[in-house]
């Protein structure tokens, strides 16, 4: 989304959209490609500890936030990735201001944090059900003039400390049709392992659809910034919401492009120093440095016109 702009979800995004990909192999084909490059990307923002990244995931229900997450962080490191699910706020979270409990979660340096649902929360099912906020015990001052405009604006100014303080804040929006959504839940009455999926609480807040694409609307219209911007996937196709959720990540952390620390001329004549004392304490017969002897094959096979499988340590 253009920072700035105001949008309407049903007039301005299409939920079926694919962008010109036609079968479900061609998108399954670019998801490999983007755990790839999430792998190696998420290996050098974990070496050099410089930045945090911070995923905003945002939906209606079944709109498949769960498996794009599953999907798309399928290749990573699980150490360095962190998903917080926020549901119904406890009494302690009650006690203190409506971003503490978030702000508890998120990511380190060189960590990439997933909130599935997020602050977003307050903005979105607190405005459709105002006695939500009846239970954050807010004084009355605090209740006066437009709350909502309000929050927004502290919801922007805590993006840009977060994102000026190191912490890339990526927002995604999946969005989902009501007659994909109506599909989705008679799947998961249909099929007796997808039974736990659905809760009467889906219908329910399923009748406030259109109260609830008014305050999507308005919250990605307000909270579109220049350093958090919102993403709004199509999510019709759920294999559609995959790659496009990767592509938007992919491109975050190739924006930041972070790199594998260099060790200075004397930290590697150092570790020079200590290769050759592991070299000499190779058993009789063994090969000092088998990586190296691997590598020097690799470039001899590559001079020659062949070449083994890049495949790391072959043993």
């Amino acid at each position: 989304m253009t920072p700035g702009s105001r949008v309407t979800l049903a007039k301005d995004f299409d939920p079926s959209f694919k962008a010109g990909l036609n079968k479900k192999k061609e998108g399954v084909a670019l998801l490999e490609e983007g755990v790839r490059l999430l792998s190696e990307y998420q290996a050098r923002l974990a070496a050099q500890d410089t930045w945090g990244v911070l995923v905003v995931l945002q939906a209606l229900d079944a709109a498949g936030k769960d498996g794009t997450i599953r999907h798309m962080m399928s290749g990573v490191n699980p150490q360095g990735v962190a998903v917080h699910s926020f549901k119904v706020p406890s009494s302690e979270e009650l006690d203190h201001d409506f971003l503490w409990r978030y702000a508890q979660r998120l990511p380190e340096r060189g960590q990439i944090g997933i909130f599935n649902r997020s602050h977003y929360e307050e903005v979105l099912v607190v405005r459709v059900h105002p006695e939500n906020l009846d239970r954050q015990k807010l004084p009355k001052a605090a209740k006066k003039g437009d709350i909502w405009q309000r929050r927004y604006r502290e919801i922007n100014d805590w993006e840009r400390y977060l994102t000026d303080n190191g912490i890339r804040v990526v927002k995604i929006f999946l969005n989902v049709s009501k007659e994909e959504q109506r599909i989705r839940f008679l799947r998961r009455i249909d099929l007796p392992d997808h039974n736990w999926k659905f809760s009467s609480a889906d219908l329910a807040e399923r009748t406030r659809w259109d109260d609830y694409q008014k305050v999507f609307s308005e919250a990605l219209s307000q909270t579109s910034t220049e350093w958090a911007p919102w993403y709004v996937i199509p999510a019709d196709r759920k294999w559609f919401a995959r790659v496009g959720a990767a592509a938007v990540l992919v491109n975050a952390l190739m924006d930041i492009n972070p790199q594998f620390p260099v060790v200075s001329d004397a930290q590697r004549q150092a570790l020079l120093e200590i290769k050759k004392e592991l070299e000499a304490q190779a058993p009789k017969g063994a090969a000092p440095d088998p990586f190296e002897q691997e590598r020097q094959a690799d470039k001899a096979a590559a001079s020659n016109g062949g070449g083994r499988a890049a495949d790391g340590d072959k043993r």
